[in-house]
């Protein structure tokens, strides 16, 4: 279970000389799919990750030491809060460069174990989503997994959540507003981080 969180640092790009000793799990998705409330709503804490009712407000690489435990000991992860894809006014030139430096620290940063793609269940075949699936799986080494999250599932009703559970086996639905399935993905990526490590 996660104890607590704290945020550590902001990075515009990816960086040799941070290095971290604990597994990361990269949260990503387009802008506006919710990743910076699914961090705060993990760690029990309104505030850490900011999230904006702006699209594309988060522009740098955010991460966060996550102190967790389980049976037999206590252990850190980063939780890194990605730049959102798509949607942010800006002009092309500084897009470019965004994800120029986003493309180098997914593939650069080996410390990642797991990312976690975000999707809103009420929007699952997406021409931006099926774009970061296909880029995800052309760098994945063997020592990192993709986990695929759908987001607000508070909107669909029951035969909408069942035809989504068809078509995707290993989904994991998940609502912010109303705590479904957050204890079952904290518990996932604990054991996915800590599966790396052994």
């Amino acid at each position: 279970m996660i104890i607590n969180a704290k945020f550590i640092t902001s990075l515009v790009k990816f960086d040799e000389n941070w290095v971290s000793n604990s597994s990361e799990v990269a949260f990503l998705g387009r802008s506006n799919v919710g990743k910076s409330s699914l961090i705060n709503a993990l760690c029990k804490q309104k505030q850490l990750a900011k999230s904006s009712a702006t699209p594309g407000k988060t522009q740098l690489i955010n991460v966060f030491e996550v102190l967790c435990s389980n049976d037999r000991e206590k252990f850190n992860i980063n939780f890194i809060d990605l730049p959102g894809f798509g949607y942010a006014k800006v002009s092309k030139n500084l897009k470019q460069i965004w994800n120029r430096n986003l493309d180098e620290f997914l593939k650069l940063r080996t410390s990642i174990k797991l990312f976690i793609h975000l999707i809103d269940s009420r929007h699952t075949h997406l021409e931006i989503d099926k774009n970061v699936s296909v880029y995800l799986q052309s760098f994945l080494r063997s020592d990192q997994k993709v986990l695929k999250v759908f987001t607000k599932c508070d909107k669909l009703n029951q035969s909408q959540k069942t035809k989504l559970k068809n078509e995707f086996q290993e989904a994991i639905l998940i609502s912010n507003l109303n705590k479904i399935g957050l204890d079952f993905l904290e518990n996932v990526i604990i054991e996915q981080t800590l599966g790396f490590n052994k």
